[in-house]
């Protein structure tokens, strides 16, 4: 496992398969944060109060920390967030399923007959948290801007 982490290559790939996810999983919700709270209210764990504020403010969240991680600027604290989100979002599932509800995860659209939460859900949830969590200890940062800016900045102020 400590070859993967420090392997350039492999955390690239998994920079750019998290990161477009959640870039492209945001877009939809952005687009209409009303359909997004309508899902945010489906899994019946928040107040009503709190599901429009939700719904505007974590899909830009979800944005950001996806391009955050895709270009390697700040890549360790978009995959810590991208890691709490994706743990919320696993246990919002599971208790959905313990409950019974038959309704769409709200994932990548927010039309009601479309991704409906299962354990096939939790699963892919928990992979994700996988790669999100690998990134956050992985041990290279090539092929980032961050590097960039680093290898780019004048000798005095290089880190020593």
């Amino acid at each position: 496992m400590k070859t993967l982490l420090a392997n350039p290559h492999v955390v690239l790939l998994v920079r750019v398969f998290v990161g477009l996810l959640f870039v492209v999983s945001s877009v939809d919700k952005i687009a209409d944060p009303a359909a997004f709270a309508q899902s945010i209210t489906n899994y019946q764990i928040l107040p009503g109060w709190s599901t429009m504020a939700l719904a505007t403010t974590l899909p830009w969240l979800e944005l950001l920390c996806g391009f955050a991680v895709m270009f390697g600027v700040f890549e360790r604290g978009g995959s810590l967030v991208l890691s709490v989100l994706l743990t919320v979002f696993t246990l919002a599932v599971i208790s959905g399923l313990v409950r019974g509800l038959d309704i769409s995860c709200g994932c990548f659209t927010q039309d009601p007959h479309a991704g409906r939460i299962g354990w096939m859900k939790v699963l892919e949830n928990t992979a994700l948290l996988g790669l999100t969590l690998f990134l956050l200890f992985s041990e290279t940062n090539s092929f980032s801007v961050s590097r960039y800016m680093q290898d780019t900045a004048l000798p005095q102020d290089r880190p020593q």
